[in-house]
């Protein structure tokens, strides 16, 4: 195998401690954001599960914010990753599939949006992965 390319200042910035936990807080902030925001408007968290077509309402507006915020905090303690990366990845696609189904639209701009939409939040369920594995290898060596 060749040498290890990396830069010096990449290097320091993967080894510095708060890194790690940056990373999974900016990974996790939409979610935290939302969640809070759906518990202190729970008319509009309503709302937002009627759009989708989800009923009751109520039902899919708590588990939404449950989810929402049990995640995140799973993650950024490190205690049970694998579970609030697993809630937030399922979530991600589940939400991706109700609200993104570019596959069901016409061709122009609202197809073109959904599209990216639908990616970037397969991106994420790639990230929520990631954090999963690299707690558990964390976990392995130390």
């Amino acid at each position: 195998m060749g040498t290890d390319t990396t830069p010096r200042f990449a290097i320091s910035v993967l080894n510095f401690a708060p890194t790690g936990f940056l990373a999974r807080l900016l990974l996790v902030s939409a979610y935290l954001v939302g969640g809070v925001t759906k518990l202190s408007d729970w008319p509009s968290a309503l709302a937002e599960q009627v759009h989708f077509g989800l009923t009751p309402p109520a039902l899919w507006a708590g588990l939404t914010i449950a989810v929402e915020l049990v995640g995140p905090l799973l993650i950024l303690t490190g205690r049970l990753v694998w579970l609030g990366a697993g809630m937030l990845g399922v979530f991600t696609f589940l939400a991706a599939l109700t609200a993104n189904a570019f596959w069901a639209m016409p061709a122009g701009a609202e197809r073109f949006a959904a599209t990216n939409a639908f990616f970037e939040h397969m991106g994420l369920v790639g990230g929520f992965i990631l954090a999963a594995m690299l707690a558990y290898r964390a976990k392995q060596s130390g």
